[in-house]
């Protein structure tokens, strides 16, 4: 008998197999007590009297919030570009073979993270109890020019000191990190091709590091809109500081505290879908295929078709940092 023969095959066709779903029990009980806790969240909600809804809809536009969120947004985007440009700045001169500059970054780094946000908002806020006025001229000579200190930095001006220098210390160790990310031989290849170390820098290096610096930076952005609520200490009257005056006149505590949390989780939203597309955007350069985007998530899931997820997915919402 040849070894090769395995025996005959059946005539016919071939009986239907009977599949038996995989079972998650764990799954739906787990869904089942999901439910049951929403439904308490939500009769909480509706039901409690101390959450006076129509409160919370009376204050949502109020002139004194309408301000505050404007205050809040304009500090935001100003501490971020500065944080920004701040930190490029900083994180080229921590990786100059200069040992002066990559000293001082360090320094300066070192210095505005190991302190916490809040006393540097004080101490600008009170600047002018050390330096009584600020002056140009010579060096331990004759002055040009000089004013008030508490002029030239008045509470708005010491909030966006505080928060920009302060964002430009982690900005500058999230660049840094996306700019160690590219590899050695990108800058030594640009350098071959006649490319000085700038253009190598803003045509090479930095279009690749993106991919590594927006992830973070979209968080440090979230967060920043958030670190806000902190000059209130210095008494900028920003969203969280209309609302304590509001609440200490009319005592409705919990409404307002909601009213300002409504619009705080309505900016965090759009910040949040903002940096999903520009992390999308900068995928190109590593997915094969970009990650869908919401709204294709969502059309796949009413047609029954499961979306799959590409390598490097796009996870928006990630909080990270805190500079409390």
């Amino acid at each position: 008998m040849n070894s090769l023969d395995k025996g005959h095959a059946e005539k016919g066709r071939p009986e239907t197999i009977k599949a038996v779903p995989v079972r998650h029990p764990g799954r739906w009980a787990g869904a089942v007590v999901i439910a049951v806790l929403g439904a308490m969240l939500l009769s909480a909600l509706f039901t409690n009297p101390a959450f006076k809804w129509d409160i919370v809809g009376k204050y949502l536009f109020h002139d004194s919030i309408v301000h505050g969120m404007l205050v809040t947004l304009e500090l935001t985007a100003l501490a971020m570009i500065m944080g920004v440009v701040g930190g490029i700045i900083l994180a080229v001169m921590r990786l100059s073979r200069n040992p002066l500059l990559s000293g001082t970054a360090w320094i300066y780094i070192w210095v505005f993270r190991g302190t916490p946000v809040l006393v540097q908002l004080v101490f600008w806020n009170f600047l002018g109890l050390i330096w009584a006025k600020l002056s140009i001229g010579v060096p331990w000579g004759p002055e040009f020019w000089s004013e008030s200190t508490n002029v030239l930095i008045p509470t708005f001006v010491a909030a966006l000191l505080g928060l920009g220098l302060n964002e430009a210390a982690y900005m500058a160790e999230i660049v840094r990190g996306g700019i160690q990310s590219v590899d050695e031989g990108q800058a030594e290849a640009s350098h071959a091709l006649g490319m000085s170390q700038f253009t190598t820098m803003r045509r090479v290096i930095l279009p690749q590091a993106m991919r590594v610096i927006i992830p973070p930076t979209g968080n440090e952005t979230i967060s920043m809109l958030k670190t806000t609520s902190l000059v209130s200490v210095i008494s900028l009257e920003e969203i969280f500081r209309a609302g304590q005056i509001i609440y200490s006149r009319n005592y409705q505590n919990i409404p307002i505290l909601i009213v300002v949390s409504l619009w705080y989780l309505a900016f965090t939203s759009v910040l949040t879908i903002g940096q999903y597309y520009i992390e999308r955007h900068y995928a190109r350069g590593s997915n094969r295929t970009l990650p869908p985007t919401p709204l294709q998530r969502l059309r796949g899931l009413f047609a029954g078709k499961r979306t799959p997820k590409t390598q490097h997915d796009v996870v928006p919402g990630i909080e990270g940092g805190g500079h409390v």
